[in-house]
């Protein structure tokens, strides 16, 4: 069985040990659960990888409390997203005659951040504390961060979503510092080092 009936995921590896739990690439032909395993804690882990693509670029737009881009006409539209994954996947297949899927993981493989900083309270002072950071985390951060990228890019200009996505997941593939989650991954390990 393959990915969208196109899209074989058999033969994709995943090299960080930390992630290969979290990465779920078991083939659907349609990745959509509709929350079947949401009674179990580490729900998200059993959810296609794809799918929690998708899950992401239903809400987007959120930096922090403050609603700086507003989701849009995605909220909730299951079919426009589906569409939107299906075209970003296509670009990707077009631009570098690799499998999509592959690229994508790859890209979350890169841009999962290993280290970020909490802040901690004694005493009545605050100081930031690096922590390592859960594997579950790397791969929510990583994902998010890929979409509020391509949501920025296109956010009231002429370019369209899933070409903005495309764009974002080729730039984490090649470990491009302009991709967004890239970039972001190397300030939160910055702050971390910095905060030892």
């Amino acid at each position: 069985m393959k990915l969208f009936n196109k899209y074989d995921v058999g033969e994709i590896k995943i090299n960080d040990p930390g992630l290969q739990r979290y990465i779920n690439l078991n083939p659907l032909f349609v990745p959509k659960t509709t929350g079947r395993n949401a009674k179990n804690r580490f729900w998200r882990s059993k959810y296609n990888i794809v799918e929690r693509l998708m899950n992401k670029l239903m809400v987007t737009g959120h930096r922090g409390k403050k609603h700086k881009i507003t989701s849009g006409h995605n909220t909730g539209k299951g079919i426009l997203v589906y569409n939107i994954v299906l075209k970003t996947f296509a670009i990707i297949e077009k631009k570098m005659n690799k499998n999509p899927v592959e690229v994508f993981v790859k890209a979350l493989e890169y841009a999962a951040p290993r280290e970020e900083i909490t802040t901690i309270e004694y005493g009545g002072a605050k100081y930031p504390q690096a922590v390592e950071v859960a594997p579950q985390r790397r791969v929510d951060i990583a994902l998010r961060q890929m979409v509020n990228g391509s949501y920025q890019r296109c956010f009231n200009k002429k370019i369209k979503i899933h070409e903005a996505l495309a764009d974002e997941i080729m730039r984490a593939y090649n470990i491009d510092q302009q991709s967004a989650a890239i970039s972001k991954k190397l300030e939160l390990e910055r702050q971390a080092d910095s905060s030892r």
